[in-house]
């Protein structure tokens, strides 16, 4: 809570920095104002600890965990079909609005290249479906807190591997590697995969039909609901905190399609706190 406050406190700094700096220098008006703008929407965004999170502030453990659970599978849950047109809309690249951004690879491809062929991007689910069983039925086969345009080929060769570091390059890989039984994403989307892994287990607790999803330490779970490793995923979440991309997809899925959160995006530190 102490490195989120800093920051909001900084980030009000800078806004106000920004006001400052447009009334001292007209000329500048143009620049000072869009960087007032983009400050002030940062300051703008409300803070859910209060609201959304009021019931799992201040726990930690098991006790954090169960809260948690309750709040985000208050939810809004998407046909398979549906997918497709949303993650047109969380993944888009912020620099081409026709195109959304693949997860492992990093590239950016035309929206209307969807589908299953060679060239197309699919629907990468980051807990392997076989990793619990759900396939693409309403509920964990298409929460999209989770779901990640990928390029097919790309998604073929994570398969249903578990996430650990260490292996090879591949075409297209952008950085990420694997071997024999595990995969290892680029460095910029490591602690985005591990989020979405630990918000997974948490909002699939067992209860509502579908199984009781977990993160281990193993790298050979098969079909179990697992998914490991553990140690690497916290290391990744703790190296790659959440970026505006990832808080914006996260934004997105909550105003307008699950109306629900992942929390570890809005509370990385969570992870070490259940963990």
């Amino acid at each position: 809570m102490l490195a989120i406050r800093t920051r909001r406190r900084k980030t009000v700094a800078l806004a106000t920095a920004a006001v400052l700096a447009a009334l001292a220098a007209p000329s500048l008006t143009a620049t000072s104002a869009t960087a007032t703008t983009t400050a002030t929407t940062a300051t703008t965004t409300s803070d859910y600890d209060s609201t959304y999170y009021k019931d799992a502030i201040g726990k930690t453990g098991d006790s954090l965990k169960s809260s948690l659970h309750t709040i985000i599978s208050d939810q809004t849950k998407l046909s398979y079909s549906a997918v497709w047109d949303a993650l047109k809309v969380t993944d888009q690249d912020p620099a081409d609005s026709g195109n959304v951004i693949l997860l492992y690879s990093g590239i950016s491809r035309s929206k209307s290249l969807n589908g299953g062929g060679l060239g197309d991007w699919n629907r990468e689910h980051v807990w392997a479906k076989s990793h619990g069983d759900f396939g693409t039925s309403t509920g964990p086969g298409t929460d999209i807190h989770h779901l990640r345009p990928e390029d097919v080929r790309v998604n073929g060769v994570r398969g249903n591997k578990d996430f650990d570091n260490g292996g090879s390059g591949f075409t297209d890989s952008g950085g990420s590697l694997t071997d024999s039984d595990s995969f290892e994403p680029r460095d910029a989307v490591k602690g985005d995969v591990a989020r979405m892994i630990f918000y997974m287990a948490v909002r699939y607790e067992g209860g509502d039909g579908w199984a009781d999803l977990e993160v281990n330490g193993s790298v050979d779970n098969g079909s179990s609901p697992y998914i490991g490793r553990l140690d690497v995923l916290k290391q990744w979440n703790d190296e790659d905190p959440p970026d505006a991309f990832e808080e914006h997809r996260n934004q997105v899925i909550y105003d307008e399609y699950q109306h629900n959160r992942n929390p570890f995006v809005d509370h990385p530190e969570w992870v070490e706190a259940i963990w």
